[in-house]
């Protein structure tokens, strides 16, 4: 044993040896190890140094002790050294340190019963544990639950989970929570509450099968295995149960503090209950079958309230009042029979005495003759085979056969309850799959073993068989699926042990037939078994001292069983003739027990489908009932047990293992002895052994190099992290045959995985060494460094002081040298400025007066000039005028003449219909060549301001230099007088201050000595006044600081009230919005259910007569309807224009209509154009920021021209008003001429074509593409350079040929706009194919980016971020040659269009010459005018929509059903449909008509319910309509009139404001619908966040490297890797962004979406903490930093969404302390006080949970000792707070609706033609 790892034992190294008390003992190795020697010195933990001595002839070293950050994992197979202690020692740590009561054993769940009621089987949990992998959450049994009916969904194969243990070991606990499990998670597939059913079977079951033992307070005495069958849906749909060697002789004995079956202990505690009065039952301690054990009460159990749960447990599964007060009777004449005295007659018979009270109230129970029973139970009858005779029975065989009689009553009534239970819990469909579920007995030893404990252990014999097999077959399919050599496993087989029991000629088979024989007897059996198996199996032993007991050798242990009673209890034998006489009861169940089960009746029907019985059923015929009740009770069992290993080995098992901590029932009271004892009869071991005889240790090759990378060197690490492996793995171990690699796993043998923690170890300790190493370097060099920091700031003070003395001389001779040089200048000085003020007043004078004569000399060539310029100009402007006045008059007289004749020649030409576009084109021309004019004068007349402003600069500084220099001789003059003056008063003043000096110093010396005196008095005086005024100080401190502090204290005081006030009245107002929401979600909850329940009946019968319609089918026929009539009106309009083409002008007006409806046709086609781009620019939002940048400068040059396009307009529009006049007035004149018609026609025309103008106005400002804008350009070139055919000369026509040649005119300009649209639906759908090639370039574009970005994330960091460097040059490179190409082929456009305008405007010079201001109509050209369907502004819109009623159910099928929130959130304004539908309400109040509001209002409610319905998981649909909902109560509330929601509208608001109604109903109607939304809307969102939470939070490593990588055993978790699939943190934010962008274009109120944010991120932070709070794994320093920085990105969001104020981040103070728990130091009372201080957000349970789970990756870390724990637990004992462990996931904040007027004017909003809304009437 360990020869192989004896390089292991060093120094140091711990070591398990064999203890007496403790089995096994940790001790400590002193001095190394050598191959050889014979003894080890070792130091056991309480200091105490031995030798222990090796065996001489195996040499076998003690087992190794796993390293400590192995100790208390969550599988045992995660363990370095797979042997005994160290499975003994991890569930020790476990159980009693970390108080985990589930460990995993390899695929073994092992249950530790801490005889506590622990907080981890609730709801919460459950939900905890649902849907996640076995590995992934820590050990439960919910766990092997959610494994079980996971595998059973996914591989759809039949499941069993196997429970097993000694009694009191919580087997049938464990049971009943996998079956709660399942019934909570799969629920029922009907509305028959089936998981209730079979949840209900436990109490009953407890209660007749369930007992009190000294090991067990609810020991199961019986076997059992429920099936749970699922349907094709995994959803419940039954059960049933088989029961097996029911302990019927408990019926009759208990030992000492043992009770009897629950059921009668249950009757008697609720005897004085009115319908059980006729059992006439009293206490249990009255009766002999019920006070043998002397203790009839549980503590903690109420008998009485046990009875009324199994009574309605009854209930619920079909047994009615009758068949339960049926069951009472029976079992109450089973405790009166027990107490039945029977008196001894003589030696050989006895009798009952007359009028027994008990035997008479048991016939009266039974419904038998009190006679019968009396006389059968004394006798018995003897059949010869000719004779009968009737014997009587001594005492002793009568008591007996009493008590066999009561033993068979009690099992037939069992059976018949099973029976009947099964028969409520059987399935009504077929049944698809079930989950089995095993409780039974485990291994028994007692110190007298008999029947009950053979057959326990022959069926333990055959568990552990297929248990062995299921291992060993486990093992094999994971080497043979990793490729790994496969060598033979030796295990225990133990099939000779069952073939001793059960082949032929074995126990059993030698028992029956000594049962057969009529002399057979204990003793004769036990001779043929020593003759039979002494000498020919090894395995069945003859104890020394006994020839009544025989040894069986056991797989767990030896077991010696004592063969009195053996035949006895096998035979189970009862006297006929008292079954004879129940039989003939008038009690009809008792009848019903004793007949054929093939007659047996159901309490819920006549008619019921019979289940499984609980023993095999008989294949014989019904006339063999009676050899079938004669079939030996071993019998019956061996057979049952087959029956069960044949459907265990069907299914996939599942092994949950049980064990006693300790006999006393102590909790959190560990026996090692007891432990080791049930580990080894249960199998766990042999696991052990199995695992560790081959590769035991298994880790993937990623977790093996983030775990081993510390032992790597940088030249070891490979970009495939397999072959780093194997190299590795090569240089650390050199034995090749102690590891081998799989496909994906690599496996180590047992010890290498502590061997490689050791070197990792030995690593970071020498990485430790070497960083504490240069930290007190750094230390000891900080520390001189001060020092001599220290010595030179003395030293530089020193010499600084002798500096400064120095200094000081130097500074003192050096003043006096600047004193005398500062004297001697000052008199130099003096002198110097009397002799230059001489001078400078001499000069002053002198340039004064050439100054003045200078001016004057300049004053009068200025005037000079200006008389000249005068005279000049006043005789240019008298010739200019005359001349200018003769060129007017002949221009005029010019001008009439040609005027006058084109006056003429127009009114000849007014008549042609082409006039009208030969003016416009002119005029066109006109405006080119004004703009061009325009342009160029606005140049010159920049260039002359430009020249003027140059010289008036030039001339005003040119004037200021002169007016300066005038006023400074000026003042110079002043300054001169001034100074002389000065000279004589300075003198005089000069002697009057010295006589004034003079006495001011005689009175200053009298005043001085005044003073002293006064100021020595006052010195006197105030120090007494301040030792005064300090005294009163200090008294007025005091009280200012006792009323500060008395007001302090009484604000603080009115404060926290107020603050408690407040926060209770805000805590009731959240808990009742919270209740009431409750309450909605459950009223919609209950709604749904009606409208399934009313669409399924409605499906299922279908009624006669008129059936009303759903709205779906209602909104499909008005579609229909609609289409049908738009294709009626469309073919109409068609037909009508093929009936009026013969018309004259009708024709024209046809057209025009088809024309309206073409432009149409192109606007839709427009919308989309302009959706599609939309879309496109989003998708590349990024690179057309740069883009737009570049098209700034051609965006202003547009605009620029648009306004100049707009007052050439309004000039135009001006000219055609003044024309329209003119030609007007001539019509009018002339409306006799010939020809007149045609002028109406032309003012016709005339006003369209003004009114087309503003419509062409309006398209300037709306059409914002460049692109289109181009290409119109471009088309207008072309277009302007077709000539058309010139018309003919209407002047020579005749009246009659008039109005053919008009009608042809008329033709052929329909033929030309057909043609034109024509070219326009050609020009959009080129559009439309460059667009939809545009998309599908930037999807290529798109991929290539994708692929590039996959390529980049397989390369390394540095050389990732050098890719992505060059790979942006390149796209910036490329976009901008695109651009640069761009702009030439633009400035090529644009310089080609400007050779043109100057072509046309020569030529239109030209024109002018020749003609004047004519057109000549051979010039004119044809302009194509783009139809884009711009609707008209209307005048006066009231912020209305009228609609017809028959067009309410197409109006929410277009706004509500059929409405897609994309495109609306994308192209429309938000809360577009709640606008148009409050519009549409608006009208109906207007209109007065009640019975519209209501209908309206009410199928908007119904269609938004039924979107929700539909799409209720889709996110963006649920926030649209939540945001529309609100949106239209906010409507509601701003237009209701109430002055408290008016106060923000305007007066054109307040106008439109609901006048006939109060729709405060209905608001409260909407406001619950929003609730309903938005709980909707949190739920869809909830179970998007679901799957990426814990992936994200908790096992991703955000921060690479610093979390390790443990040994994780057969159940590997999730790893931290991130793989393609693998959520992350990055995952979440993108999530949230996501919602967030959503919410926001679709309009949401910001208060709303602060409301949401704090819903998500409580979401985010409980279901964390709560598999925080589940996972070992998870409680470690590593992943408390983890989860912190998680944290802090998450406020990085918050910040960045400007939702900090939202109380988002104290939903996640929870989540925030656990992080800083686990990450705070753990270990003084400090630490303590510290961690209750700062985890005021966390319950007790949940910090001692966390400290329990916390879990060191590294030996440089500690664990939380327990007493550590205990002190915490101590201070935290007065939290007053729910001792609830998990976090509640499902709640949901109560949500309000602040209001949020909108300032958007109803008249402003446009209806798009998208939502297919022209119905709709603007009022």
């Amino acid at each position: 044993m360990n020869q192989e790892l004896h390089y292991m034992f060093v120094k140091f190294a711990r070591v398990w040896i064999p203890d007496a008390e403790e089995v096994w003992k940790s001790a400590e190795l002193v001095k190394d190890y050598k191959p050889g020697d014979g003894i080890l010195h070792l130091q056991l933990e309480e200091g105490q140094e031995i030798e222990h001595k090796l065996d001489p002839k195996t040499k076998n070293l003690p087992h190794l002790r796993n390293p400590d950050i192995l100790v208390g994992e969550n599988d045992l197979t995660a363990l370095s050294y797979l042997h005994e202690p160290a499975v003994l020692h991890n569930l020790k740590v476990r159980f009693i340190d970390s108080k985990l009561i589930y460990t995993y054993c390899g695929i073994v769940l092992v249950a530790i019963n801490p005889y506590e009621t622990l907080p981890i089987y609730g709801a919460d949990i459950i939900n905890a544990y649902s849907g996640q992998n076995m590995g992934d959450m820590d050990p439960h049994i919910f766990a092997v639950a959610e494994e079980a009916y996971k595998q059973m969904a996914r591989d759809e194969r039949n499941q069993s989970i196997i429970v097993s243990g000694e009694s009191g070991a919580g087997k049938t606990v464990s049971a009943k929570y996998a079956m709660r499990y399942f019934a909570t998670v799969s629920g029922s597939a009907s509305e028959a509450n089936v998981e209730e059913k079979v949840l209900a079977s436990n109490p009953i079951m407890e209660s007749i099968g369930n007992a009190k033992t000294t090991r067990n307070d609810n020991s199961s005495r019986f076997g059992k295995y429920i099936e749970i069958g699922f349907d094709k849906r995994f959803h419940i749909i039954g059960a049933n149960m088989r029961t097996y060697l029911l302990e019927k002789s408990r019926v009759v004995f208990q030992a000492d503090e043992e009770r009897n079956y629950h059921i009668f202990y249950q009757l008697c505690a609720s005897s004085h209950l009115p319908e059980l009065k006729t059992l006439k039952l009293g206490k249990a301690d009255e009766f002999h079958y019920t006070k043998q054990g002397g203790n009839p009460v549980i503590d903690g159990v109420n008998d009485a309230k046990e009875m009324t749960n199994t009574r309605q447990a009854f209930t619920l599964l079909g047994i009615n009042e009758s068949y339960q007060m049926g069951l009472f009777n029976i079992l109450a004449s089973i405790l009166h029979l027990g107490n039945v005295e029977i008196k001894d007659r003589d030696a050989d018979s006895c009798q009952v005495p007359p009028n027994n009270s008990h035997l008479t109230v048991f016939c009266e129970l039974m419904g038998v003759t009190y006679q019968d029973m009396s006389h059968w139970l004394c006798h018995r009858k003897l059949k010869t085979a000719n004779e009968t005779y009737i014997k009587t029975t001594p005492k002793l065989q009568a008591i007996n056969s009493r008590d066999a009689l009561a033993k068979h009553i009690y099992a037939k009534l069992f059976n018949w309850i099973v029976d009947h239970v099964n028969q409520a819990l059987h399935a009504n469909v077929k049944q698809h799959s079930f989950i089995g579920v095993l409780d039974i007995y485990g291994f028994e030893t007692f110190e007298i073993n008999s029947f009950e404990q053979f057959c326990i252990n022959y069926a333990n014999e055959k568990l552990q068989q297929q248990f062995n097999m299921h291992v060993f077959k486990l093992e094999q399919e994971e080497y043979m699926k990793e490729q790994i050599p496969w060598t033979l496993i030796d295990f225990y087989d133990n099939q000779p042990c069952i073939n001793l029991i059960e082949s032929k000629m074995g126990i059993l088979d030698l028992l029956d037939e000594e049962c057969k024989m009529p002399k057979g007897s204990d003793d004769s059996w036990a001779q043929k078994l020593y003759n039979t198996h002494l000498k020919t199996c090894a395995l069945f032993e003859k104890p020394r001292m006994s020839n009544r007991a025989f040894i069986i050798q056991h797989f767990a242990d030896k077991v010696e069983y004592q063969c009195d009673g053996f035949l006895e209890k096998n035979k189970d034998t009862v006297n006929e003739e008292q079954i004879n006489v129940l039989k003939a009861s008038k009690f009809d169940l008792l009848v019903e027990l004793f007949q054929d089960e093939e007659k047996a009746t159901t309490p819920t029907g006549p008619t019921g489908k019979r289940m499984l019985s609980v023993k095999p059923d008989p294949r014989g015929r019904p006339n063999q009932s009676s050899k079938e009740h004669k079939k030996t009770v071993g019998l019956q069992f061996r057979n049952s047990l087959h029956l069960l290993m044949e459907t265990l080995n069907a299914t996939t098992p599942h092994y949950v293992r049980c064990i006693k901590p300790n006999d006393f029932k102590y909790p959190f009271t560990f026996d090692p002895k007891r432990a080791v004892q049930q580990l080894r009869a249960c199998g766990v071991l042999e696991t052990i052994r199995i695992s560790a005889a081959g590769f035991p240790s298994r880790w993937t090759y990623q977790e093996f190099f983030s775990r081993y990378r510390v032992l790597m060197k940088q030249k070891d690490v490979l970009a495939d992290k397999k072959l780093t492996c194997k190299n590795v793995l090569e240089q650390l171990v050199q034995d090749q045959d102690k590891y081998q690699f799989g496909k994906t796993k690599i496996f180590f043998r047992a010890g290498q995985v502590a061997y490689l923690e050791k070197l990792r170890a030995d690593k970071l300790r020498a990485a430790c060494i070497r960083i504490q190493k240069t930290i007190r370097c750094w230390l000891a060099r900080k520390k001189y460094l001060r020092m001599k920091k220290a010595s030179v700031t003395i030293q530089r003070f020193v010499r600084g002081h002798l500096a400064r003395r120095l200094v000081k001389f130097m500074r003192r001779t050096r003043s006096a040298i600047i004193i005398q040089k500062y004297q001697r200048m000052y008199v130099e000085r003096t002198r110097f400025k009397r002799k230059k003020a001489a001078a400078l007043a001499m000069q002053c004078i002198l340039r004064a007066y050439l100054a003045r004569q200078s001016y004057n000399k300049l004053l009068r060539e200025h005037k000079t000039i200006l008389i000249q310029k005068m005279v000049r100009g006043w005789l240019a402007r008298q010739w200019y005028k005359r001349s200018m006045a003769a060129i007017v008059y002949l221009q005029c007289c010019v001008r009439r003449m040609r005027a006058r004749r084109e006056l003429k020649k127009l009114k000849i030409e007014a008549r042609s219909v082409q006039h009208y576009k030969k003016l416009n084109i002119g005029m066109e021309n006109k405006i080119m060549q004004l703009q061009r004019r325009i342009e160029e004068q606005s140049k010159e007349n920049k260039v002359i301001n430009e020249r003027l402003n140059g010289l008036e600069s030039s001339h005003a500084v040119e004037t200021e230099k002169l007016k300066k220099e005038v006023g400074r001789l000026r003042n110079a003059e002043e300054d001169a007088k001034v100074n002389s003056n000065k000279v004589t008063s300075l003198l005089e003043e000069l002697a009057r201050l010295r006589q004034e000096l003079a006495t001011t110093q005689k009175d200053k010396k009298v005043i001085e000595d005044w003073a002293e005196k006064y100021r020595d008095e006052m010195e006197q005086m105030v120090s007494e006044l301040k030792e005064q005024n300090g005294l009163l100080k200090g008294e007025k401190e005091d009280l200012n600081r006792l009323i500060q502090e008395q007001s302090q204290q009484m604000t603080e005081k009115m404060k926290r009230v107020l603050q408690e006030e407040t926060q209770q009245l805000e805590s009731d107002l959240n808990e009742e919005r919270s209740r009431y929401q409750n309450l909605l979600t459950e009223h919609l909850r209950l709604e749904e259910r009606y409208d399934d329940l009313k669409e399924s009946i409605t499906i299922a019968v279908p009624k006669p007569g008129h059936r009303r319609t759903d709205s779906t089918h209602s909104s499909n026929e008005s579609e229909s309807t609609y289409m049908s009539e738009f294709a009626e009106s469309e073919e109409g309009s068609r037909a009508g224009e093929d009936m009026t083409r013969g018309g004259d002008m009708s024709t024209f007006l046809k057209m025009q209509k088809r024309v309206s409806e073409l432009e149409q046709d192109k606007h839709s086609l427009q919308n989309e154009l302009d959706r599609r781009e939309e879309q496109f620019q989003r998708a590349r939002a990024r690179d057309d920021e740069e883009h737009k940048k570049a098209r700034s400068a051609e965006l202003e040059y547009e605009s620029l021209k648009r306004q100049e396009l707009e007052s050439e307009n309004k000039k135009l529009k001006h000219n055609l008003n003044d024309m329209r006049q003119l030609l007007s007035g001539n019509a009018g004149a002339g409306s006799s001429a010939p020809g007149s018609p045609a002028y109406k026609v032309l003012l016709e025309q005339l006003n369209s074509a003004n009114e087309e103008l503003d419509v062409r106005k309006d398209e300037v400002l709306i059409l914002r593409s460049q692109l289109v804008s181009h290409k119109e350009a471009m088309q207008h070139k072309e277009t302007m350079t077709e000539p058309m055919s010139h018309p003919e000369d209407l002047h020579k026509m005749k009246d009659a040929g008039e109005i053919t040649q008009a009608y042809m005119g008329l033709k052929d300009n329909n033929r030309l706009l057909e043609s034109q649209l024509q070219m326009q639906r050609r020009r959009g759908e080129e559009e439309v194919e460059g667009l939809r090639g545009e998309l599908q370039r930037m999807k290529e574009e798109n991929n290539r980016q994708q692929q590039l970005l996959a390529q980049n994330l397989q390369l390394p960091p540095e050389a990732r971020i050098e890719a992505s460097l060059q790979h942006e040059i390149t796209r910036l490179t490329n976009e901008n040659l695109d651009l640069m190409e761009q702009l030439e082929k633009q400035d090529k456009t644009v310089r080609k269009l400007k050779k043109q305008l100057k072509v046309f405007a020569k030529k239109i010079g030209e024109l002018e010459v020749g003609q004047g201001e004519s057109v000549s109509p051979g010039q004119t050209v044809d302009e194509p005018i783009r139809p884009v369907n711009i609707p008209r502004r209307e005048k006066d819109f009231q912020g209305m929509l009228e609609y017809k009623k028959e067009d309410e159910l197409k109006l929410v099928k277009n706004l509500i059903l059929e409405l897609k929130p994309r495109g609306v959130a994308v192209n429309l304004i938000p809360g577009l449909p709640a606008y148009i539908l409050f519009m549409c309400l608006r009208h109906a109040d207007y209109v007065n008509d009640d019975q519209k509001v209501r209908s309206l209002l009410t199928c908007t409610i119904n269609s938004i319910k039924k979107i929700l319905k539909k799409r209720g998981d889709d996110f963006e649909t649920v926030s649209f309509w939540l945001s529309n909902t609100c949106r239209f109560l906010h409507c509601l509330k701003q237009y209701s009139g109430d002055e408290q929601f008016m106060k923000h509208n305007s007066t054109k608001q307040n106008e439109h404001c609901l006048s006939n109604f109060d729709l405060a109903e209905y608001r409260q109607v909407l406001s619950d619908l929003a609730i309903q939304i938005y709980q909707q809307l949190i739920k869809c969102m909830e179970n998007i966040l679901q799957p990426m939470i814990v992936s994200g939070m908790l096992e991703h490593e955000t921060i690479q490297g610093v979390s390790g990588i443990k040994p994780t055993g057969l159940r590997k978790r999730t790893s931290s890797i991130a793989d393609e699939g693998t959520y992350t943190l990055e995952s979440i934010l993108r999530q949230l962004n996501a919602f967030h962008s959503i919410m926001c274009q679709h309009g949401t109120d910001p208060e709303l979406i602060k409301q949401v944010v704090k819903q998500q991120f409580y979401i985010i932070g409980a279901v964390t903490l709560n598999n925080l709070l589940l996972r070992k794994d998870m409680c470690s320093w590593s992943k408390g930093m983890q989860i912190r920085y998680n944290v802090s990105q998450l406020e990085e969001w918050l910040r960045e969404k400007n939702l900090m104020m939202c109380s988002a981040k104290e939903t996640l103070e929870p989540l925030i302390q656990a992080a800083q728990l686990l990450q705070v130091k753990k270990k003084t009372d400090e630490d303590a006080e510290a961690i209750c201080s700062m985890c005021n957000a966390l319950t007790t349970s949940q910090i001692v949970k966390v400290l329990n789970l916390y879990t060191p990756l590294n030996e440089f870390e500690e664990r939380v000792s327990v007493t550590f724990i205990r002190t915490i637990q101590t201070r935290l004992r007065d939290r007053m707070e729910s001792p609830q462990l998990l976090m509640d996931t499902k709640m949901i904040y109560p949500v309000t609706f602040p209001f949020n007027p909108s300032s958007l004017a109803l008249e402003t909003i446009q209806i798009p033609t998208s939502l297919n809304l022209a119905f709709l009437t603007r009022v």
